[in-house]
């Protein structure tokens, strides 16, 4: 196993670390934007209010893009499994 194929596993495992991620962090940032917005601006200051809508969202996107994220990492896990042989060789 030469060391550019180390490095392009681990790029692999990063690139669909982020795919997958991105949904789910994407909605978290849009959220917690607009919860602090609107407490700025009614100077409502309380926690729970920014954390309680975030984990709705995040469940929400989980349900909605959760069928693609496990077929995504099912699929590079069996691609990673079937490379092996040439990976070593």
């Amino acid at each position: 196993m030469t060391p550019e194929t180390v490095i392009t596993v681990g790029q692999d495992a990063l690139m669909i670390t982020i795919l997958i991620t991105a949904p789910m962090l994407g909605a978290a940032l849009a959220i917690g934007l607009l919860v602090g917005m609107f407490q700025a601006a009614t100077q409502i200051n309380e926690m729970t209010l920014s954390f309680i809508p975030k984990l709705l969202v995040l469940v929400f996107v989980i349900f909605a893009t959760g069928h693609w994220m496990l077929s995504t990492i099912m699929n590079y896990t069996q691609n990673l499994i079937e490379d092996i042989p040439s990976l070593l060789g």
